[in-house]
């Protein structure tokens, strides 16, 4: 009886060791060259199957206007997903989802999700309801209570479990959709406010994004009803340097056209499955590393064009967010991945990159 005890008791700090190991990483690790974080990634991405690593790329919502939770459920098992928006719905409701699908992760031996939200401070109290009251984002006015928003605003979220947050707006107002979403019109009040929320957020090891690159602030429309186009200079790209510099984890791509004489005209296309925007603009010319997501994909800027899930992560896409038909998105991506050698090393390194922000904030929840 007394070795059985001992046994169990060796075990059990075994386990925790290496939960301890697994959990150690945050998200002031992401952007920094880590030999054993690097290790880990490969660690986990060596050991899924080539349709797992194409789930990790793949984000529908849940809650309405996104997926019923049976369509959800379907997809968590059949591992064609790797993450979660919480779209709509109450604070209560949101920690029961998280709460769900991480015991069920865990005892499928699957890698944790990416819960997000759209937490923005103008759109949280609608988008959660029962989160913790905050004034609107262009009600702010100094960069106090821009950091006390995003305090505020980031403890709801690591109560339920959410770990990547879709804010902040980084566009400028005077397009009536971004508007009352935004710090304001000028970016010597919108850069470094929407640094300061990033900043908070990522201080509660959350992942933040900016948003809507290349900018939709100057555009005529709505992209949520039809494809709108930047004609001439993108202003707003000088808003993310600064952003990209101080860390940012995670940038989202609008579904807006560029229709200008540079070599990042997209052709027609919106900038979501636009090579020349995602990789020739963001990657490689500001030099963004971290998580490049789409917006909703279910928008009609970009739901009407046929192949649109391929195209984006084609790209250079990491995240497909809201596909009209996620299951079939899988399809389509792993079908590709399996005869495209170039696609395929596209989706292995967006695939690394999205483990990697996992084991910054989900570490301790990973298969072992």
């Amino acid at each position: 009886m007394r070795i059985f005890q001992i046994t169990a008791l060796i075990l059990i700090a075994f386990s925790a060791s290496i939960n301890a190991q697994e959990s150690k990483f945050n998200l002031t690790d992401f952007h920094t060259y880590n030999l054993e974080l690097n290790e880990k990634v490969l660690k986990h991405f060596d050991a899924l199957t080539d349709g797992e690593k194409v789930a990790q790329l793949i984000m529908p919502a849940i809650g309405p206007y996104g997926q019923t939770e049976a369509t959800i459920n379907q997809l968590v098992i059949d591992k064609k997903i790797g993450g979660l928006l919480l779209l709509n719905g109450t604070k209560s409701e949101f920690t029961t989802w998280v709460k769900k699908y991480n015991d069920w992760n865990l005892e499928m031996g699957t890698l944790p999700f990416l819960y997000s939200a759209d937490a923005e401070a103008s759109l949280v109290n609608r988008k959660i309801k029962n989160s913790t009251p905050v004034a609107k984002a262009n009600t702010l006015k100094t960069l106090k209570e821009v950091t006390e928003v995003a305090k505020i605003i980031s403890k709801d979220l690591n109560e339920i479990g959410i770990n990547y947050n879709f804010a902040p707006v980084v566009d400028m107002s005077p397009n009536k959709t971004v508007g009352w979403r935004s710090f304001g019109h000028e970016p010597d009040s919108v850069i470094p406010w929407s640094d300061a929320f990033i900043q908070e957020t990522q201080r509660h090891n959350i992942i933040a994004t900016a948003k809507h690159f290349p900018g939709h602030g100057y555009v005529e429309g709505d992209t949520h009803k039809k494809l709108v186009y930047i004609k001439g200079e993108m202003k707003e790209v000088k808003n993310y340097p600064p952003l990209i510099e101080n860390g940012v984890v995670s940038i989202m791509i609008a579904h807006i056209a560029v229709d200008n004489e540079t070599p990042f005209n997209t052709k027609g296309m919106p900038a979501s499955i636009s090579k020349e925007i995602v990789t020739d603009l963001l990657r490689d010319s500001l030099q963004f590393e971290g998580l490049i997501v789409t917006d909703a994909m279910n928008m009609l800027g970009v739901s009407t064009i046929a192949g649109s899930n391929v195209k984006a992560i084609d790209a250079g896409i990491d995240i497909l967010l809201m596909p009209l038909n996620a299951a079939k998105a899988h399809e389509e991506i792993l079908a590709k991945y399996m005869t495209d050698s170039v696609f395929k090393a596209k989706v292995d390194l967006a695939c690394k990159r999205i483990i990697r922000a996992k084991l910054c904030t989900e570490g301790d929840l990973f298969p072992h």
